[in-house]
């Protein structure tokens, strides 16, 4: 029984082994031949590194604010008897806004112009007697010194009444009104906005080194989100003579042109200052560019030579790069890349170092220093 037990674990034991000799065998050979594999050429689109002239700009976020703009307020205490406007409306210099009430004014007006009159004729009297030598000049000049005063108050009385009726100082577009008929009006509560949107000022900030570069006259460019894909071009019409102590930069102003009256003081907005020189560049597509957070990168396409039992090929060579500003669909390279060298042009994250790739651009898109959405 113990013979039998042994013979039959001994063929168990040759089973196993013979089993473990088959399939160490099969893995050796298998990973030879993995060894052995090359993976099939990708077939990738590619674009060759070109110099070109850019135009200089020195781009700021600033902000819009109207040429003339102010919140017409009452320049007196007063009850509004009537509202002249509609809000949103546009305006002329010296339409009349609003009404206050000028009942006490004008009732106390005829009493100062009789005053006037008698303290006018009592003066013309007493030159005559002053003539006559019957009074003196000192009682003559108290008696002026009357007509003055009673002059004065009626002047008084009269811009009280001006004062109480609100013209627009200037022409330009009303806002939304703030005030109500009957309501009592406090010395410098707003009643009003009044804007003069065309042309608009657009203010930004540059850093001091920018200072030698910048002149009045210099164009620039406006665009903002409220009108996507709309570019506006004015010109710069100052340049503040001092530097923010804070920040070092410098404050500018341009004058923008704004039929419509697309543009209203307020708006956030890009400004990009055009200086009179272009920029020489290296540019490739921005879709070339491998990003990463350590560093950028392309890959380059080269030449690979004729081996033994291997073709010649095409074999792709990764590139770190630091780049430039960005112009439509392309970037700047400003170092790591020479002009001249062909790198791949889309589909790079998928693409490696060393692997063999095969260039096809009959798919390749058509790269524009000025692209256009296309609604297909």
């Amino acid at each position: 029984m113990t013979k039998r037990i042994l013979i039959t674990l001994l063929g168990l034991i040759l089973l196993i082994a013979g089993i473990a000799g088959i399939k160490t065998l099969q893995i050796r050979k298998m990973i030879a031949q993995g060894s052995q594999f090359v993976p099939p050429p990708e077939i990738v689109t590619t674009a060759v590194a070109e110099k070109d002239s850019w135009e200089s700009l020195l781009t700021a976020v600033g902000s819009l604010e109207a040429v003339r703009g102010v919140t017409v307020s009452a320049e007196l205490s007063g009850k509004v008897v009537g509202i002249e406007f509609e809000a949103g409306s546009t305006v002329q210099k010296g339409d009349i806004l609003l009404r206050q009430d000028t009942s006490s004014e004008k009732a106390r007006l005829p009493g100062a112009e009789a005053a006037v009159a008698l303290a006018r004729s009592n003066l013309d009297r007493y030159r005559e007697l002053l003539q006559q030598r019957v009074i003196s000049q000192a009682e003559y000049d108290s008696f002026s010194a009357t007509y003055k005063q009673a002059v004065a108050e009626a002047d008084n009385i009269r811009a009280t009444i001006e004062k109480k009726t609100v013209r627009a100082p200037f022409g330009g577009r009303l806002g939304i009104r703030l005030v109500n008929l009957g309501q009592i009006l406090n010395e410098g509560e707003a009643i009003v906005s009044l804007q003069a949107p065309d042309p608009i000022y657009a203010n930004f900030l540059l850093p001091q080194q920018d200072l030698t570069q910048l002149g009045v006259g210099m164009a620039v460019r406006v665009t903002t989100d409220a009108l996507p894909g709309e570019t506006i071009e004015g010109t710069i019409t100052a340049i503040n003579p001092e530097v923010d102590a804070a920040t070092r930069n410098i404050r500018l102003q341009a004058t923008v042109p704004n039929p419509g009256e697309k543009l209203r003081p307020g708006m956030f907005a890009s400004v990009a200052v055009v200086r009179p020189v272009q920029d020489p560049v290296l540019t490739i597509p921005a879709t070339a560019v491998l990003y990463a957070p350590y560093s950028d990168s392309v890959f380059v396409v080269e030449e690979k030579p004729a081996e033994q039992g291997a073709e010649a090929g095409k074999v792709l060579r990764q590139q770190f790069v630091r780049l430039g500003r960005k112009h439509g669909d392309f970037v700047a390279v400003a170092s790591g890349l020479e002009e001249g060298e062909t790198v791949v042009s889309t589909g790079v994250f998928k693409l490696r170092n060393g692997q063999a790739v095969v260039v096809d651009n009959t798919l390749s898109p058509e790269f524009k220093l000025a692209p256009t959405v296309e609604n297909n």
